[in-house]
């Protein structure tokens, strides 16, 4: 498998949960319950300020099948930090990266490699 170095979290978008919250037009205790729910995953940026990769987010909601994606990584023992390298990082045979597999509605094949990790 042709794989390219996982990308640093500083070269991965982040959004402040502040800013989440008003692309999902939802409060900021929602945005925290997801992140309870492990629907979303909160990374800290080079400021240490809790974060959201943008990517997580497409049209005002949360990109589908992103919950069942990390449960399974986190299944396999990754960590948070590990989960969003993982998602970011661009594989030439899915072509592009997990997530941007995820937010072209291509989940199946960004599962099963996630649950091959197990």
């Amino acid at each position: 498998m042709s794989e390219t170095p996982a990308p640093s979290p500083s070269s991965i978008d982040l959004l402040p949960l502040p800013d989440v919250a008003l692309l999902l037009d939802e409060g900021i205790i929602k945005v925290e319950q997801h992140v309870k729910d492990d629907v979303l995953i909160v990374v800290r940026n080079d400021a240490g300020i809790r974060t959201i990769p943008a990517l997580f987010i497409q049209d005002g909601a949360i990109v589908k099948h992103l919950d069942a994606v990390i449960r399974l990584l986190r299944d396999a023992r990754y960590t948070d930090a590990e989960v969003v390298e993982w998602l970011h990082r661009v594989d030439d045979t899915l072509p592009g990266s997990p997530i941007q597999a995820l937010r072209a509605d291509r989940s199946r094949e960004v599962k099963r490699r996630a649950q091959a990790e197990l």
